[in-house]
């Protein structure tokens, strides 16, 4: 004896065409998503950091998270050096070598904040160059010298 399977309609099948592909092809710059084009924004602005301080940076891992999730007060007029912000607003964070929960080592790790940056800027130049101040503040705040030291152009 057999069952009856009932018959399941695709989701947006109306004509029975079957399901579309994708508009574009995955090689062209369109295909991407807005946080994959920020990921390929953030290595390339740290790309020349990266390339100059390799041994001292070569311990550090790079991060990208979408909002900051910190709990700040709202009474904090100064944040912590660790923490580069615009005003109230964290645009990105370094976080030191350490252990985790399991008691695994960790490694440093630089967090870039990717709505905070977005919503400062209107262009791809002004992002390009809001990261790249962003990552010699990190870098600067990392290896515990001054920015202007990383980059002479550095201003804040």
């Amino acid at each position: 004896m057999t069952t009856a399977r009932p018959h399941i309609r695709p989701f947006r099948d109306r004509r029975g065409r079957g399901a579309r592909g994708p508009l574009l092809p995955q090689q062209s710059p369109r295909f991407r998503s807005r946080s994959e084009l920020f990921d390929a924004a953030v290595l390339e602005a740290y790309a020349p950091l990266q390339n100059s301080y390799a041994r001292e940076l070569s311990g550090v891992d790079i991060a990208v998270d979408t909002v900051p999730r910190m709990r700040l007060r709202a009474d904090m007029t100064v944040l912590p050096d660790e923490i580069i912000a615009d005003g109230p607003v964290p645009l990105g964070r370094l976080l030191p070598a350490g252990v985790d929960v399991r008691g695994r080592p960790t490694r440093a790790r630089f967090v870039v904040f990717r709505m905070p940056i977005e919503e400062r800027t209107t262009n791809h130049a002004e992002r390009a160059e809001l990261l790249s101040t962003v990552l010699t503040a990190l870098v600067a705040t990392y290896l515990n010298v001054e920015p202007q030291d990383i980059d002479s152009r550095f201003n804040w």
